[in-house]
């Protein structure tokens, strides 16, 4: 049986609930209480000994990071796919995953941790705007790379879109400004079921 450990304003945990989605994959997801600070009890860090979410637990393996996870049931449950067919098209999936959590999600979260989960007061805004700089810098990169395709690596939606999708929802909240074929490509991202059904509350 495959458990998914999550938390559901967790952006990491969308990127798997998704692909669980997309994929019609069975799992039991069980709620890790973060507030409670249940992630660092002996029990999670046993399956994930960072202290994060998500992880997963499949008759007692153990996986964590959300990539990692991605690539895993990918690998495991190949139908319907989220990869291309073809070598090229693979590695270009891979390097937007990668690409991802260095120019992207990364600097995201130093935006949307305070913005989300913090009093204005308690925001150090220096950080913040430099996470933006980046964000704005790597956006411009990837507008050209997106020009005339449907998705990221193509026209079909794959696990390259899966890890941008939690953190496209939050562009008006980043303050970010896409140009216009990254805004075409994000609606559709967000408006896709899957998305739209883990979508946190805030």
């Amino acid at each position: 049986m495959l458990r998914v450990y999550y938390h559901p304003l967790s952006t990491f945990s969308q990127r798997v609930r998704i692909s669980l989605l997309e994929k019609d994959i069975p799992a039991e997801l069980v709620e890790v209480d973060l507030p409670g600070r249940a992630q660092f009890q002996p029990e999670y860090l046993s399956k994930n000994p960072y202290g994060r979410v998500p992880a997963i637990d499949e008759d007692g393996w153990a996986l964590y990071e959300s990539t990692a996870i991605l690539e895993y049931l990918e690998a495991t449950r190949p139908s319907p796919p989220l990869l291309p067919p073809d070598p090229r098209g693979r590695a270009r999936v891979a390097m937007h995953m990668k690409l991802c959590d260095l120019e992207f999600s990364g600097p995201a979260r130093s935006i949307l941790v305070p913005k989300r989960f913090l009093p204005k007061e308690q925001w150090i805004v220096e950080p913040m705007e430099k996470a933006r700089a980046k964000i704005d810098k790597h956006l411009s990169i990837l507008e050209t790379e997106i020009q005339g395709k449907e998705y990221l690596a193509g026209d079909r939606f794959t696990l390259a879109d899966v890890c941008y999708a939690p953190f496209l929802q939050f562009l008006p909240t980043l303050e970010v400004t896409p140009g216009p074929a990254i805004r075409s490509w994000a609606g559709r991202v967000v408006e896709r079921p899957s998305v739209r059904e883990t979508r946190p509350a805030r």
